[in-house]
């Protein structure tokens, strides 16, 4: 059994299942070795191939591999569940460059995604092959394992054999839908297509797979071409002659392949031969990702006629074009405006093949480009890519010939015709391409409810991409000396090139034991187990006798009435042993939340799409809320709603100077945990007992859940976790709604029943982070010297169709909304709308990150219409000596102010923000920005009983320790913590240290590991149970003061001392009243501040963050290796949050973005160039285990850092337009609106559509 490789997102996009492929060539007598996606790779299609796992390449139980190696002691690894993908994707680079480049690495990785790490410590390990040392958390570079090419596994012999001495012969798979054929000749290709021309063509599967996977398309016959060498005929350089026109690529190479080609070929032709090579390059590198190139081929994504293709464009721009086969012989068709006739379609016939491609060298005088924008920088289907091509005769600026393409403005790749005979015969310059403008605005429209949305965006992006062009071939005249003039300044590339980073932390103090571990970058205690693919997670656990799969069936109505059920022809499906409906539940029917009550299953009504319903009839329809506004102007609340007041607000506004209004919106989030909701439930076979395995932060409540559905008590009910692969607060409630339904369904059927969530299902029912709309309308009041007097707050939360925790959350932002700012007038309320949406749930931070964002925008908002720097209002307003909160809790913001002075030194601030603005004089299309945000987080839960812990800390004879406690190990290092603490507190070494899992039987009524109090609580009761086991054995110490650890703990044994110890933490005492407004929700305060630089290219709204710096005061840490690793991916967190990450609805409710190819969360291509994270020295904190700090939630909102730096740029590109002031700008700040909010002279010649005059394709959530 082979679990390593795992399963993301089942469509390519995430990078978990990535493989290595390797092929012998007879031919050659040489080996090709690839990345692949493993969800994507059919297994017809790997006859005489070598397929490499994670466990191929090194085990704890033989040798590991250095890859492996590196990324564990890098850190790179936290829930472990992506690291299998990682390593997989930087040794099947290794195998074929040794010795890579960074941009080689940053390439191979671009195609994994890690929603935990932040990325940093994963480039680092994998940088240290590149000979270059940088990281300050990587102490023993001397030690790390040499990389041997010669040590690699060997290819098959047997294959080899194979290979060199059998007859191909035609491959026929039958399964019981499909049945798969691989023809060896193209004759037979041919024959086979003439009898078959509906059967598609499956080279890559990169576009049948999905549709089979997630559309439910069916084809009973599927041909794969991949071994007929007529379609895989690579061109040779030899061949190509000086006067050639141009070269033949087979259809069938992979992208990979064909860029490889253009790579060798570019150096050996003079420059103005190869324009069209290099453009097409620089698409093929933005095209997909490595294990996506490395599959998918030429021709299939020329005839998949894609919309947003990156290629066709440019093809049909460069006069490319393509050589066809069927059974009525050979033809040649140009790709052209006739090629491409619809979605999906072309102007070949069914059954003609695509053998080959032309492509021609480009001519003295022509010059070729291609643009695109993206959703992402990297691995992200376009917004709008083109394909330009202009021609001039020698020594003239006179058009002789122009092709415009564009992908992503309509059904399928489109050519702006007029546009191009607006431009032939006149001359290349201002005047002409103003004309062209304005015709092409006219010749390429889009109607406001088109398909995929961003339709001002998507219109903008053809003027500003064809200026693009303007300029680029205004410089090239120029250089050519053909135009004198001076021409506008040329627009560079962002940078891209990630720089060395450092991590700082404060060293132990010399007079610490060796042997004593906390306070140590000491490295995860799994993070070898996860790099070897051996970390065992819930699906990885072995199937049992009988087991069944749970697949759920939801509403495909947002709000409607279930008239009748009716299950008959599910059970007549192939597979279904049974259906479970909610007359199946014996217990109760409902999960208690809030004071309120969700229903597991719909048995009457459903209130949103998705909920669990089983089979629904004759729904009668009810009206939709999917809206906040909506749910305002209706008053659909969940009670209660909260205020809060500090001072008298209303009298305040009487003496202000100035009174300023606001309204915010910011949109909601999804976990994407990398290993999605997953269960199994066993009943043991007796007595009603169940085992439940199950990836979840709260083990107790799974228990109760469990217990309470079946109707018997939680004694026979044992929950396990062995690790989570990601959680981030969407694995508390839910996972009890899933996991009761599942074992409802093993109660009913006495068998094991496994429940994993889909990507797409899973983010269509878990719900995440809240959307926000924040008000602060006629109500912050300032004073002309920048203090901030008066200030009203109120926040509307979307929280779908059921409460979930959505009042605590709210609670949390109102708690949390003075920041470090002392307001002497506050006011905050704060209300749950009720939606036909999803039910939305906790969320790594839990409010803090929405509701602080609308408050350091208004603080921005105040700076700007002051006229002053932000930084300098912020300070005018901070916190200063002995404190009170507007919750009248006392505290001291020495520690903040340090963070915030330190900060500002370490990023050398002032001279930067200097360089930042003589940048943005200088430079009319990109501009920079620069921001520095401060937090105050409360750490612990405000409902003090969730404060408790409890450990049951085991010696046995053999001097072994086995720690059990109440957190469960999601990533966060809970459980390397926690050895840690037993280490220092037994006086032994880790290694004899053991922790198994976390489970219901050992240690009871455990709390949820949130709040960022995991460690606190935990750590204090492993502390306890350590202590009591080690005053235990001071008698046996005594009498043998010399002895060993084994002979102390076996003289114990001897003396009937036990060996056996519960420890508990009763947590702090810590409440809000919010009748008298005041209490203590948090145990005390983690500070931090972040500052952030991004460069801008205001014509397409995409940016870089140049650089990060973050500061923050965690006491002192117990595992700094570990802290900064949370610091690091809580801060990618929030930069996808508030820069990245859009959930798109349907006006039905539907949600669009159901997986990585739509829903973009950040990938190493978003990585600060420069990543600084540094930890406050000489700090204490009483209220935590060895004076540590909380650190899980508080930087995610740090990551606003990046939104503001943005906001600034944006300003900056708005003052050029002569546009000064405050300005909306919501969050996320997505290329699109940074482009439209820069309102430059091309986003200014989009009309806009009256809002209520069209339906929109998506809802502004």
């Amino acid at each position: 059994r082979l679990t390593g490789t795992k399963s993301g997102c089942g469509g390519g996009g995430c990078g978990a299942c990535t493989v290595m492929v390797s092929r012998y060539q007879p031919a050659t007598k040489t080996f090709t070795h690839y990345s692949a996606n493993a969800c994507l790779l059919p297994l017809c299609q790997l006859h005489g191939a070598a397929v490499t796992t994670v466990e191929g390449i090194g085990s704890t139980k033989t040798t590991i591999h250095p890859v492996q190696e590196r990324i564990a002691k890098a850190h790179g690894s936290q829930c472990g569940f992506c690291t299998p993908g990682m390593v997989m994707s930087m040794y099947a680079l290794l195998r074929n460059k040794p010795q890579p480049t960074m941009e080689d690495i940053t390439q191979a990785l671009a195609g994994n995604l890690c929603r935990c790490t932040g990325y940093r410590p994963i480039v680092d390990g994998c940088r240290t092959f590149c000979q270059v040392r940088n990281s300050g958390l990587i102490n023993d570079w001397k030690e790390f394992l040499p990389l041997d090419p010669t040590q690699e596994l060997i290819f098959p012999p047997e294959l080899i054999l194979m290979a060199e001495t059998a007859n191909p012969e035609t491959l026929t798979f039958y399964g019981e839908r499909t049945t798969w054929v691989s023809p060896t000749s193209l004759e037979e290709l041919v024959q086979l297509k003439a009898k078959h021309p509906k059967a598609p063509l499956v080279m890559g599967n990169t576009n049948i797979g999905p549709d089979i996977k997630f559309k439910g398309v069916l084809h009973p016959l599927i041909i794969s071409p991949s071994r007929v060498k007529e379609l895989l005929l690579p061109t040779f350089l030899d061949e190509l002659l000086p006067f050639s026109a141009g070269f033949w690529v087979g259809a069938g190479c992979s992208l990979s392949e064909v860029r490889s080609l253009l790579e060798k070929l570019v150096p050996q032709f003079p420059e103005e031969k190869t324009e069209l090579l290099r453009s097409l390059n620089q698409q093929l590198g933005n095209l997909g990702n490595q294990q996506i190139r490395n599959v998918a081929s030429l021709g299939g994504n020329i005839v998949s006629a894609y919309p947003n293709s990156d290629l066709n464009p440019v093809l049909a721009a460069g006069n490319c074009k393509v050589s066809v086969i069927s059974s009525g012989g050979r033809r040649e068709v140009p790709l052209n405006q006739d090629f491409f006739m619809g979605f999906g379609k072309t102007i070949l016939n069914p059954e003609e093949i695509v053998v080959s491609v032309f492509i021609p060298f480009t001519r003295k005088g022509e010059f070729v480009r291609a643009f695109r924008q993206a959703p992402r920088k990297e691995a992200s289907f376009a917004t709008v890519s083109t394909g330009m091509r202009v021609f001039f005769s020698e020594g003239s600026r006179v058009v002789q010939d122009v092709s415009l393409y564009y992908g992503g403005m309509g059904p399928t790749t489109v050519s702006a015709s007029k546009t191009c005979a607006a431009i032939v015969a006149k001359p290349w310059d201002d005047e002409t391409l103003s004309k062209a403008y304005d015709i092409l605005l006219d010749e390429l429209v889009l109607p406001p409810s088109a398909p995929g949305g961003k339709v001002e965006f998507r219109r903008s992006l053809t003027l500003s991409l064809l200026f693009k062009f303007h300029l680029e071939v205004l410089q090239k005249l120029r250089e050519t000396n053909v135009i004198k003039d001076e021409v506008p300044e040329k627009i560079w590339p962002l940078p891209r090139e990630i720089q060395p980073s450092l991590q700082e932390f404060q060293a132990v103090s010399k007079d610490q034991s060796a042997q004593d571990p906390v306070g140590r970058p000491i490295m995860h205690r799994s993070a070898v187990g996860h790099a070897t693919g051996e970390a065992v997670y819930c699906d990885d656990i072995p199937k049992t006798d009988g087991e069944l799969f749970l697949g759920l069936v939801t509403s495909s109505r947002a709000h409607a009435k279930i008239t009748a059920v009716d299950v008959s022809q599910a059970l007549q499906l192939p597979g279904v042993v049974d259906v479970v409906t909610a007359h199946d539940i014996p217990g109760m029917k409902f999960r208690p939340m809030s004071g309120q009550e969700e229903e597991l299953m719909a048995e009457t009504e459903v209130e949103c799409l998705h909920v669990f319903k089983y089979t629904c009839l004759d729904p009668h329809c009810v009206r939709l809320r999917s809206l906040s506004k909506e749910a305002i102007e209706k008053s659909s609340y969940y009670e209660p709603r909260r205020s809060i007041e500090r001072g008298n607000v209303t009298e305040a506004f009487e003496k202000v100077d100035q009174i300023y209004e606001g309204e915010m919106r910011m949109g909601g989030q999804e976990h994407f945990y990398m290993e999605t909701q997953s269960m199994l439930v066993v009943p043991v076979g007796e007595e009603m007992e169940f085992d439940v395995y199950v990836s979840t932060q709260s083990p107790s409540a799974i228990q109760e859940a469990v217990a309470e559905t079946l109707g018997i008590s939680s004694n026979r009910v044992t929950c396990h976790v062995k690790r989570i692969g990601g959680a981030f607060g969407g694995k508390v409630t839910k996972t009890s709604h899933l996991v009761s339904i599942t074992s409802v369904a093993a109660l009913k059927t006495n068998r094991a029943v496994r429940c994993v969530l889909e990507r797409g299902d899973d983010m269509l029912i878990t719900g995440g982070r809240h959307p926000v709309m924040a008000r602060y309308k006629v109500q912050v009041g300032f004073m002309n010297d920048g203090r901030i007097v008066a200030a009203d707050m109120e926040y509307f939360t979307n929280a779908g169709n059921t409460i979930d925790e959505s009042v605590l959350v709210v609670e949390k932002m109102l708690v949390h909304m003075d920041n470090v700012y002392n307001i002497p007038n506050l006011r905050g309320r704060g209300a749950a709308c009720r939606t036909n949406l999803p039910s939305n749930t906790a969320f790594r931070g839990f409010g803090v990150p929405q509701g602080l964002l609308m408050v350091e925008n208004m603080v921005n908002d105040v700076a700007v219409v002051l006229g002053r720097p932000a930084d300098e209002i912020r300070e005018i307003n901070m916190y200063r000596g002995p404190s009170v909160t507007h919750y009248k809790l006392e505290f001291s913001p020495e520690n903040f102010l340090r963070c915030w002075d330190e900060c500002k030194l370490k990023c050398d601030y002032s001279a930067r923000r200097k360089a930042v603005d003589q940048f943005n004089q200088q430079s009319r299309w990109k501009k920079r920005g620069m921001s520095i945000i401060p937090i105050k987080y409360g750490v612990a839960f405000a409902e003090s009983f969730l404060n408790q812990a409890a450990a049951l800390v085991h010696i046995y004879k053999d001097g072994s320790v086995l720690v059990t406690h109440g957190g469960t190990e999601m990533g966060q290092g809970i459980h390397t913590k926690m050895q840690q603490v037993a280490s220092r507190e037994l006086h032994i070494p880790t290694w004899k240290i053991y922790i198994s899992e976390t489970s219901t039987n050992t240690v009871p009524n455990t709390c949820p590991s949130a709040a960022s109090f995991g460690t606190d609580a935990n750590g204090m009761a492993v502390k306890n149970a350590c202590e009591i086991l080690y005053q235990r054995l001071e008698p046996v110490r005594k009498k043998n003061p010399n002895g060993t650890w084994e002979s102390w703990v076996a003289a114990a044994f001897f003396g009937k001392i036990s060996l056996s110890a519960t420890g508990y933490f009763r947590g702090e005492d810590l409440y809000m009243d919010w009748e008298k407004m005041e209490g203590r929700p948090g145990a005390y305060f983690t500070f931090g501040v972040s500052c952030s630089e991004v460069e801008l290219d205001c014509l397409t709204g995409d940016y870089r963050t140049l650089r990060t710096d973050i500061m923050v005061d965690i006491g002192r840490s117990v595992n700094p290796s570990v802290d900064i690793g949370q610091i690091e991916g809580a801060f990618m967190q929030g930069l996808g949050l508030y820069t990245l990450e859009e959930l798109k609805f349907s006006p039905s409710g539907l949600l669009y973005t159901r997986g990585p190819s739509q829903y973009k969360i950040p990938a190493v291509c978003d990585v600060p160039l420069r990543f600084n994270v540094y930890l406050l020295p000489d700090s204490d904190n009483p209220h935590a285990i060895y004076s540590s700090k909380g650190i899980g939630e508080p930087v995610v909102f740090l990551g606003s850092s990046v939104f503001f730096a943005i906001k600034d740029a944006v300003a900056a590109a708005r003052s050029d337009s002569g546009l000064v002031g405050p300005f909306t700008f919501s969050s996320p700040a997505t290329p699109e609106r940074a482009c439209l909010a820069c309102n430059s002279q091309f986003t200014q010649k989009i009309p806009t559509s009256k809002p209520g005059s069209f339906k929109p394709w998506a809802l502004n959530i």
